[in-house]
């Protein structure tokens, strides 16, 4: 413990250490009580895919993947993340090999600008893992919490089809 100017003590502030699978390498860590797993993510890991949108949880640019399921990095404590298996867009390639989800987005031309890429594909990969989307209303309802600005929504959608539904639909 330490004063204050004023005579009031105050505690150090300490790390905690996380035990997670990110992208399936095994990591400990240590880590501050409010950082968020985007943060540690982009800022300690140099994992950058994941952006920073809104920092709110209203447009999805950072999700990830938290054991198989779509949760937003920006609003999830990387402390909540001990025991998990986190993994990002940077982990959903094996090797050279592309995940189906990004081979789609591809074929698709399922961008523009790109920032809102990575978590519109990690919201699909969840979604496709959810498997509650049967047609094109439930993918466009279980997609709208990642927003896009630029506007591919139309073929955000296909690419989605694509690999959830098995094609042109």
């Amino acid at each position: 413990m330490s004063a204050t100017p004023n005579g009031a003590t105050t505690k150090p502030f300490v790390s905690h250490p996380i035990r997670l699978t990110l992208n399936g390498q095994d990591r400990q860590l240590q880590v501050l009580p409010w950082t968020t797993l985007l943060d540690l993510l982009r800022e300690q890991l140099d994992l950058v895919g994941s952006k920073k949108g809104c920092d709110h949880g209203q447009c999805g640019a950072c999700t990830v993947l938290r054991d198989g399921k779509r949760i937003n990095a920006c609003l999830t404590l990387a402390v909540m993340c001990d025991g998990a298996e986190v993994t990002t867009i940077e982990g959903l390639a094996d090797g050279d090999q592309l995940h189906p989800m990004q081979q789609a987005f591809i074929q698709r031309d399922a961008f523009q600008c790109g920032y809102c890429t990575p978590g519109q594909i990690c919201s699909a990969v969840g979604l496709a893992n959810e498997g509650r989307a049967h047609n094109t209303a439930q993918i466009q309802e279980l997609m709208s919490g990642n927003l896009c600005r630029c506007g591919a929504y139309s073929n955000i959608r296909d690419a989605i089809e694509d690999v959830v539904l098995g094609g042109d639909q």
